[in-house]
């Protein structure tokens, strides 16, 4: 049924003019938690919608729950980890993702670097306990590979969004000029796939172990990453990475971003298009940016190497944050929309990918600024709650931020300054259909409030827009037209 109604909705779009480009609406940031201890990551577990979880880089996640700060940090592993508690080190807790079916097996996966193995990286899996705000303090540790030094952890991981996969962004050792360990001093580690996972875009499978005689191996091999069966570690999803800080998928499309910290002229984003294949090599330490380097490894703007969608040079800044895809519901015009932030001068960006390529490449610094005598610096991180709401870390001063309407919607109804069918985590928002959702934060494509995505939430839905009823407004940007269909058939195609 959904695939016949998707085409159904399709061929409707076919007769639907393009409409008048909406107005964008004006940004501010309001901070959410403050008084955190060097926070490098807001995280959500799936259908979670009135908790989020804070990395606070020394070893501890915290939730904040409802719009509080709960006391008891949510898993505490400081005396395992290494670096976590200087401002300045890359070591630390640097990862979290929450198990697609969290929800019903209550595992979930981090990254750090170990003070056992002098720095090198581990991710482990750990589970909830009877109490679904305190972790169980005991884990299981997936995989482990060696950090030669301190910096270049990457540390980010997540699962994809369409298959369901553990990806783990890691750098390429540390050091200058990737310099490679042993072998590997001719290539570097981001090139050499031959007995590395350094400088890699890794993909695991957590839900099977296919080394049952390691013990420091817990994880399988998905049969379709690029070098299973040939020459190269089987674990590699891509590689030529520096210092992957901060990538994200697109939870609507499966688009990976990745952002990679430079050496000593660019900063790159790279973007992988999820229907774009495996085994890509982002250049490192041939290329920088797109600029050639002049070291060894591989050929310099060689069409075999995957070139970023963006860069931008020190003179604009000098360490990328890898930022976050919009999908959320208080602004609609922002849908697709993918925020990154530069940490040495706190510039943030958005812009849109369109075709493979940027568009919309906004500076919204001063858009963002929350005011008030604050400011948001050092920025580490950017994350998402379950709705798809947008926040960024400021990790000296220990502050969250959440991306916001500089102007309320008229729909206040509790006066307290937000939209209330948006108001998230405030405890306060309107739900008429008593499904535990604001109601315009509820599944998009859910059109007729019922719980299910099929035929007759198209049904519902082309009723209206045939007839451009104002309920077919889903953008609200008061035109009932080909947004609006677009917006509901990027909902409906993936089942929200």
């Amino acid at each position: 049924m959904k695939k016949k109604t998707s085409m159904l909705l399709a061929a409707a779009g076919l007769a639907v003019s393009a409409g008048i480009a909406q107005a964008q609406t004006p940004l501010t940031t309001t901070r959410i938690v403050s008084g955190l201890v060097r926070p490098i990551g807001v995280f959500h577990a799936p259908g979670d919608y009135s908790r989020v979880f804070i990395i606070e880089k020394q070893g501890r996640i915290r939730i904040l729950k409802n719009g509080v700060l709960l006391p008891t940090p949510f898993l505490d592993i400081d005396s395992i980890i290494v670096g976590g508690t200087s401002v300045s080190s890359e070591q630390g807790l640097l990862g979290l993702a929450f198990h697609p079916d969290y929800a019903t097996n209550g595992k979930f996966y981090v990254n750090y670097t170990a003070v056992a193995g002098s720095g090198d990286t581990v991710v482990a899996e750990y589970t909830v306990s009877a109490n679904p705000d305190i972790a169980n303090t005991t884990g299981t540790t997936l995989l482990t590979f060696d950090q030669p030094q301190p910096n270049h952890n990457g540390g980010w991981i997540a699962f994809g969004p369409k298959d369901g996969l553990l990806y783990i962004g890691a750098g390429d050792g540390g050091g200058s000029n990737d310099t490679g360990t042993g072998h590997t001093a001719a290539t570097g580690n981001a090139q050499d796939i031959t007995d590395n996972l350094l400088g890699k875009m890794l993909r695991i499978d957590v839900n099977r172990d296919d080394f049952p005689a390691d013990a420091t191996k817990n994880y399988g091999i998905p049969p379709t990453n690029p070098f299973v069966g040939i020459a190269g570690d089987d674990e590699i999803w891509s590689f030529g990475l520096r210092n992957p800080w901060r990538n994200a998928f697109d939870r609507v499309t499966g688009d990976l971003y990745i952002a990679d910290v430079g050496q000593g002229a660019w900063e790159e984003v790279n973007f992988q298009a999820h229907a774009s294949g495996s085994g890509r090599n982002y250049g490192w330490r041939c290329m920088e940016g797109f600029a050639c380097t002049g070291l060894t490894g591989c050929t310099c703007n060689d069409t075999a190497l995957t070139m970023p969608v963006h860069a931008y040079s020190h003179s604009e800044g000098c360490s990328i944050t890898g930022g976050e895809v919009y999908r959320g519901c208080a602004i609609p015009d922002l849908d697709g929309t993918y925020f990154f932030a530069d940490y040495c001068d706190t510039t943030i960006w958005s812009f849109r990918v369109v075709g493979g390529s940027v568009t919309q490449l906004t500076d919204r610094t001063a858009e963002l600024a929350p005011g008030g005598g604050l400011d948001i610096a050092s920025i580490t991180s950017f994350g998402a709650d379950a709705y798809g709401e947008v926040y960024i870390c400021d990790q000296n001063g220990g502050e969250v931020f959440k991306i916001i309407p500089a102007v309320a919607p008229a729909d206040d109804c509790n006066e307290n300054g937000k939209n209330d069918a948006c108001d998230i985590l405030d405890g306060t928002s309107l739900d008429a259909n008593a499904n535990g959702i604001p109601d315009e934060c509820d599944c998009p494509a859910d059109f007729n409030g019922d719980g299910f995505v099929n035929g007759d939430d198209y049904d519902a839905f082309a009723s209206l827009f045939d007839i451009a009823d104002p309920g077919a407004d889903l953008n609200n940007d008061g035109f009932v037209n080909g947004d609006d269909y677009d917006f509901f058939a990027s909902h409906f195609d993936v089942g929200c």
